[in-house]
C-alpha cells in the first residue's frame, strides 16, 4: 500500500526582514514525501488501513526533518503539516495524514500521550503527564496539479495562542504531485517570526501543561 516515490527536504535560515539582523536566525524547514496514491481514480469507502500504514512514514519523516535542521529537539518551537493530493485523488486522501504526521512530530518532541486513544475517538487520553508538544498540529490540504504550492501553517508546540509563532512555510515539490500521487508534508521552526512585535500571549508566559491547546 505504501510506495514512496521520492522525498524532498527544504531548510532555510531567516536573518531579518527589514530591521536589524536577528541575534540568532530563525530556522524553518519542511520535508515532503511523494507517495503513489493507491486510491487514485476510484472511490474507496474504507481508507483507514492507509492511515495505519502511514504511521511509519510519519516517524521516518519527522526524524529526517529534524536531522536536516541539525538542531536538538528542544530547539523546535513550532510545527505544522499538510498534504497535496494529485488530480485523480480526493481531499480525504490528504486527511489521512492528520494522525500519522501530527503524532510523529509530537512524539519526537516529547509528547507522551496515547496516540491510539485518538484514533479510537477517545480524544487526548494520556498514558502519563505529557512533557512537551501539547498543541494540536495545524494542518492544511488541497487537490492540485504538478508543481503546485501549499502554505503549511505553523503554530507554537505547546500553546496555539502564542501570537508571535503564527507563521507558515510555502512547500512545493517540483513536478509533483502527478495525478496518481499524494504529497505528505511535515514542517518545523525554531522560533517566533523575526522581529515579532504585535503583542498577545508570549511563549515565556505559559506553563507547558496549562491546557492552552
Amino acid at each position: 500500500m505504501i510506495e514512496i516515490r521520492r522525498t524532498f527536504t527544504h531548510v532555510e535560515d531567516i536573518f531579518h526582514e527589514f530591521g536589524p539582523p536577528a541575534a540568532e536566525p530563525l530556522q524553518r524547514g519542511f520535508v515532503a514525501a511523494v507517495l503513489s496514491n493507491p486510491f487514485a481514480g476510484r472511490y474507496e469507502p474504507d481508507i483507514l488501513p492507509m492511515m495505519e500504514a502511514l504511521n511509519a512514514v510519519g516517524t521516518q519523516m519527522a526524524h529526517q526533518l529534524l536531522g536536516a535542521m541539525a538542531v536538538p529537539a528542544e530547539r523546535i518551537e513550532s510545527y505544522g503539516k499538510g498534504a497535496i493530493v494529485g488530480a485523480a485523488g480526493e481531499l480525504e486522501h490528504g486527511a489521512l495524514w492528520h494522525v500519522p504526521g501530527g503524532y510523529a512530530m509530537r512524539e519526537l518532541l516529547g509528547w507522551s500521550g496515547d496516540r491510539a486513544a485518538y484514533t479510537q475517538g477517545q480524544g487526548e487520553a494520556k498514558t502519563g503527564q505529557p512533557a512537551n508538544a501539547l498543541s494540536i498540529v495545524p494542518s492544511t490540504k488541497k487537490v492540485g496539479p504538478p508543481g503546485c504550492t501549499l502554505d503549511v501553517p505553523l503554530t507554537h508546540i505547546n500553546a496555539s495562542y502564542v501570537r508571535s509563532h503564527f507563521d507558515a512555510i510555502e512547500a512545493r515539490v517540483p513536478g509533483s504531485p502527478c495525478a496518481d500521487e499524494v504529497i505528505y508534508i511535515l514542517a518545523m521552526s525554531t522560533g517566533a517570526r523575526v522581529h515579532a512585535r504585535v503583542g498577545g500571549l508570549k511563549a515565556a508566559d505559559i506553563a507547558k501543561w496549562d491546557g492552552l491547546r
